[in-house]
């Protein structure tokens, strides 16, 4: 595609579509035009010419002119329809749907080696970071250990305010939602799905390693209280939700899990709507990788960057699947945590190998000790209200 205009058929005009075209029109150099956006709604006032809008998706995906589909809408199921359809018809795709993308990995996989098309998807990762070309182009051997970091804005920028201005919850959910880091319906982020669908996809990236979102655990930070707080500052810790992956003994495990996070931590200092993900890999040690996680532009700058990639042919090679020495996964592994609750009968502290340290007062209570991962996967007592987790370093 090299020297000439591509064609682009765009399916959403959100928070991400809008950004786009911001970015889009103040970019020098990258030869993309928007031909037709895809929306629901005809009658919603939009900042650009209505002609550019229309609500049927055969005007984009049937437009033998259109180069590239780009989809950015919120719907799993018919996002999943358009990439696959516009796949099928040779079409190169870009999509920023991190839950989309995670559920169907392995057909999306097959339906680009089936129709040889491209499709680029840097902008469902972690916004304006390139770690997916990271982990494709520059740890494309298999001496990576270990892939782990802050890959929700939203919640990074709840906890910012949380623990930098002593805002409530409630408070530093309402701002974000107000500065468009936060859906109206917060669940995804605050309960650990956003960064869990993230996680999946760099699996894949990192290992080589298919993993259905089911399979991996997550909890957010919707049970967090100020004891919980208080607790984390009497140990001159922050919290943050890390999404987490490594490589142990021919296994890899990863998880989404609320951390006591110290000062020498370099996430310590990733904040507001900020992502930083660490890589550790066996001759480099550790590698940190910082930028915006949330907002229009930034996740419109990272759509933009897959739309240039494709001017030069790129597409990802998935070279850790073809060097099929792939870890298997699995959820065997011990993690050291915080355990807070109200009264014993909402835990089974049975589960614990060991426990190193107990309090107990009329209003709550909690142990420090450590516990196998599929034994809190398993746990049903992580879904009281009353009941909160914290990974200890």
């Amino acid at each position: 595609m090299e020297n000439k205009i591509i064609n682009l058929g765009i399916f959403g005009f959100g928070c991400v579509g809008q950004g786009l075209y911001e970015v889009l029109n103040r970019t020098k150099g990258i030869n993309a035009r928007i031909k037709k956006i895809c929306i629901k709604d005809p009658n919603k006032a939009r900042p650009i010419d209505s002609s550019y809008f229309t609500t049927d998706k055969n005007e984009i995906l049937e437009d033998p002119t259109i180069d590239v589909v780009v989809e950015l809408i919120n719907e799993t199921d018919a996002a999943f329809e358009i990439v696959s359809t516009a796949l099928r018809n040779g079409k190169a795709v870009v999509s920023a749907s991190k839950r989309m993308i995670a559920e169907n990995m392995a057909s999306l996989y097959q339906l680009q080696s089936e129709n040889r098309v491209p499709f680029l998807y840097e902008a469902s990762s972690c916004a304006s970071i390139p770690i997916i070309r990271n982990l494709e182009e520059y740890y494309d051997n298999d001496l990576l250990n270990a892939v782990e970091g802050i890959c929700n804005g939203s919640t990074n920028y709840i906890l910012t305010k949380i623990f930098e201005e002593n805002l409530s919850f409630e408070t530093a959910l309402q701002q974000a939602q107000d500065l468009g880091f936060a859906e109206t319906d917060p669940t995804l982020d605050i309960e650990g799905f956003d960064p869990k669908f993230k996680i999946v996809i760099l699996l894949l990236h990192a290992f080589g390693t298919f993993v259905k979102p089911e399979e991996v655990f997550n909890f957010g930070i919707h049970h967090l209280n100020d004891f919980d707080i208080e607790f984390a500052k009497s140990r001159n810790c922050t919290i943050k939700l890390i999404g987490h992956c490594r490589r142990n003994n021919g296994n890899v495990h990863a998880f989404v899990l609320p951390h006591l996070v110290k000062e020498h931590n370099l996430l310590y200092d990733v904040y507001n709507e900020y992502n930083g993900i660490l890589l550790e890999s066996a001759f480099t040690d550790k590698q940190f990788f910082v930028g915006k996680g949330a907002g229009g532009t930034a996740t419109g700058s990272a759509v933009l960057s897959d739309i240039s990639a494709l001017l030069y042919n790129y597409r990802y090679e998935y070279k850790k699947i073809k060097q099929n020495n792939q870890p298997a996964f699995s959820n065997d592994v011990k993690l050291k945590v915080y355990l807070r609750y109200k009264s014993p009968d909402q835990v089974d502290l049975t589960e614990f190998f060991n426990i190193s340290e107990k309090y107990e007062s009329s209003t709550y209570r909690y142990v420090v000790g450590t516990i196998n991962l599929q034994k809190l996967k398993d746990a049903q007592w992580l879904k009281n209200k009353d009941v909160n987790l914290l990974v200890l370093e």
